[in-house]
């Protein structure tokens, strides 16, 4: 009978999040989620074909996680991935701003190659694997 060597399972590094927040921004998810109508289980964050530059950032309660759901704990906030919206935002940061004229979630995304001039659309090109 032939021994079979003994395999050591290779360790995998962490991987780092997908996106993160800002504590502007955490702070922000957190008041939104105590006021809502119902408990959710996190902020689920997309990306839809849309606007004059192509794509828009989608923000949206989260009733549950799907199967394959990218699921990120940050700050105290659950985030929620849809899995075809991940290569778009690998390394974005997303933070809250207030203004004189308007308070609003942003996207700090290092894959945006354009922008549209009002600022609601943005081409995003994906990571390559």
């Amino acid at each position: 009978m032939e021994t079979q060597p003994n395999i050591t399972p290779r360790v995998r590094r962490p991987r780092p999040a997908v996106v993160s927040l800002t504590e502007a921004a955490a702070e922000q998810v957190k008041a939104i989620m105590a006021r809502a109508d119902k408990p959710y289980v996190g902020l689920r964050v997309g990306v839809k074909q849309g606007g004059c530059a192509g794509q828009e950032y989608v923000l949206s309660y989260a009733d549950e996680a799907g199967p394959i759901d990218e699921v990120i704990t940050d700050k105290g906030v659950t985030i929620l991935i849809e899995p075809k919206a991940v290569l778009y935002l690998v390394g974005t940061v997303i933070d809250y701003e207030t203004t004189k004229l308007a308070s609003k979630f942003v996207f700090n995304n290092p894959n945006e190659t354009d922008a549209c001039g009002c600022g609601e659309s943005v081409t995003i090109k994906p990571v390559s694997e």
